[in-house]
């Protein structure tokens, strides 16, 4: 009962003097902590001239949405124009053609024979045209003397005129042969592109059956498509920047460039839009048909700063930028307006202001106040 109370007071000194070796320690190790921070926030971030970005204005342009796809101006679906077999077809699907090509040959073997029987007519009708013509001259000879009645000269006129409307019409059946025969070899209209091919070695093409079809990708152009209650405000002339599907471009900008060329005055009957011709820049057309597209039509335009989304440091709801004031860099609270469809960057409402400097990427690492210092050596090479 004696050795408790004195087991407990060995025990409760033992503990103070535990906290009296430890509290040292503790306060040491966050001394230390505390500076190692204010090192931390007291190095200078080093920049670079290609770290920085001067703000100017721009033009932002605002519209109705357009979409649609690709497609040539100049395009020639070529289709048979005799019945015949197809013997061979020459070009295949993407191979360039200049005009007068060669692309597809029809048998012309029963188209021959036609027109060798054609031209044979034409032969026996221009010797008989030519003894008409003699005979007519001797009787009217004749009946000049009196030796023929008028009558013997009406008929022999008669028949001369005969003669000679076979002979023209036996050039005509020349003509027409020699025409089907041409039309046995199906030749390029323009300077293009095979975009088609739709018949092979062996198929039997009637007339009007589809055999090839040839583009020209230098006339591609946009054919899209507006909501008709914006068309009021749609006018020939008028910028269109758009996006193609399958051509590589920057984010979300909209590369691609072309004007208003023509409006349709009818609406689609099931869709309730209006078609928009756009006629493409000539660095813009890619060459292939078909691609969707879509973009926006310039109808409004106003100078504006812009920002880029890689500049930009989002918190929540707060949106900021870092600036370049003096050899500190500030967290600058920004407003957002409007996102630039053409150069895919946003539009500052407030915040910032035209020649004020920026970091062109927001890191997360920086901290409000830092100071920094501008690099100005120049790049040497390896091994120099």
């Amino acid at each position: 009962m004696l050795r408790t109370p004195r087991l407990g007071r060995i025990s409760l000194a033992f503990s103070f003097v535990i906290c009296l070796c430890v509290s040292p320690l503790l306060v040491a190790c966050q001394k230390g902590g505390a500076d190692a921070n204010k090192a931390a926030e007291t190095v200078a971030l080093s920049l670079g001239a290609e770290d920085i970005l001067a703000l100017d204005t721009s033009d932002h342009g605002t519209g109705p949405a357009i979409t649609g796809s690709l497609q040539p101006e100049l395009r020639a679906d070529l289709r048979a124009e005799v019945s015949a077999m197809v013997v061979r077809v020459h070009k295949e699907n993407g191979e360039p053609v200049r005009k007068g090509d060669l692309l597809v040959t029809l048998d012309s073997a029963v188209l021959r024979d036609n027109l060798s029987s054609a031209e044979e007519s034409l032969r026996a009708a221009a010797q008989s045209l030519d003894g008409a013509e003699r005979q007519y001259q001797r009787i009217k000879s004749l009946q000049s003397q009196g030796m023929v009645s008028m009558q013997g000269l009406e008929e022999s006129e008669v028949k001369r005129n005969s003669a000679q409307s076979e002979f023209v019409a036996s050039k005509a059946r020349v003509a027409a042969a020699k025409q089907q025969l041409e039309r046995t070899e199906v030749r390029a209209p323009f300077n293009g592109v095979v975009s088609a091919r739709k018949t092979s070695a062996g198929d039997t093409a009637q007339i009007g059956k589809e055999l090839i079809q040839v583009i020209d990708p230098s006339s591609m152009r946009f054919e899209g498509q507006v909501s008709a209650d914006q068309m009021g405000v749609v006018k020939v002339g008028q910028r269109v920047n758009f996006r193609i599907n399958g051509v590589a471009q920057t984010g979300d900008q909209l590369g691609a460039k072309g004007i208003v060329k023509r409006i349709d005055g009818a609406a689609n009957p099931i869709t309730r839009q209006v078609s928009v011709i756009v006629e493409i820049n000539g660095k813009d057309r890619p060459p292939v048909v078909g691609l969707y597209a879509e973009g926006v039509v310039e109808t409004q335009t106003q100078s504006a700063v812009m920002i880029a989304e890689s500049s930009v440091r989002r918190e929540g709801d707060k949106v900021y930028a870092w600036t370049v004031d003096g050899s500190k860099i500030k967290k600058q609270s920004i407003e957002l307006g409007g996102r630039d469809t053409r150069l895919g960057q946003w539009v500052v409402k407030s915040g910032l202001k035209a020649g004020d400097k920026i970091l062109r990427t927001a890191g997360s690492s920086l901290k409000d106040g830092q100071t920094y210092t501008l690099r100005t050596e120049a790049a040497v090479k390896v091994g120099s």
